[in-house]
């Protein structure tokens, strides 16, 4: 028996088991809240953040199914490349940079989620859109919060060097920015192939499971990825200093 769409299969040969899932979403989750508490980078949104976490929801919408879409017209099919989810990827990335809090990766992605569904896909298969885009790529970018003490990409946090201020301690800072972008284009290019192809899709369709396709996948995903998530960081970090912070 399904709900909304949701044939709720688990037991699809080559499935991730859903224990394990279960799992990593409560460990994942709960660790972000420890290390974001623990080094100061669970805080309460303000009204300027929850605008900023909008406007990024929003405007990830109209990249990923608008502007990106029209771009990707000009652009061979390839699993190597694609415009709509590099542009989603690098918003959250600036609005991580903008509000620098715990959350702010999950509240962003339901948001877009939730527009999603509106506006393009409908509300069929969910809570399970919600949960799996919070809870993947959102949270990715908030443990990254939670790890840096809310100083993701080195943002108001002044490093020695040379002295505070010189170039060496600049170009360290843009080097920690950079890895810090590459280690979540990496995260990023997971939720896909091995999230989504290995359970949700099979989990609410009840399609089958082909580990050979994932594999390619998540291989090709990730160059592109990692390449865009440094690129990304250092524009994140441009735009947090532009508006003061």
């Amino acid at each position: 028996m399904g709900f909304n769409g949701i044939k709720a299969e688990v037991n699809v040969p080559g499935q991730i088991p859903w224990e394990i899932i279960l799992i990593y979403f409560i460990a994942a989750v709960l660790l972000a809240l420890y290390f974001g508490k623990r080094t100061g980078g669970l805080k309460a949104f303000t009204t300027v953040d929850l605008v900023y976490i909008g406007i990024a929801g929003a405007f990830s919408v109209v990249w990923e199914f608008y502007i990106g879409s029209f771009i990707g017209r000009f652009i061979p099919s390839t699993p190597f490349v694609s415009v709509g989810f590099w542009g989603r990827f690098v918003i959250v990335l600036i609005v991580a940079a903008l509000v620098r809090k715990v959350g702010t990766g999950m509240l962003t992605l339901f948001i877009f989620s939730l527009l999603s569904d509106i506006f393009h896909y409908g509300f069929g298969g969910e809570p399970m859109f919600f949960i799996y885009e919070s809870l993947t790529y959102g949270l990715f970018v908030d443990l990254m919060i939670a790890a840096t003490g809310g100083h993701i990409f080195n943002i108001g946090k002044e490093l020695t060097g040379g002295g505070t201020g010189s170039a060496t301690a600049t170009r360290l800072s843009t080097v920690l920015a950079l890895i810090q972008g590459a280690v979540l284009g990496f995260s990023w290019s997971i939720p896909d192939p091995i999230f989504y192809s290995a359970f949700f899709s099979p989990f609410i369709y009840g399609s089958y499971v082909n580990w050979s396709h994932i594999l390619f996948n998540l291989v090709a995903f990730i160059p592109g990825d990692v390449i865009i998530g440094a690129i990304g960081a250092i524009l994140a970090v441009r735009i947090a200093k532009a508006v003061g912070q």
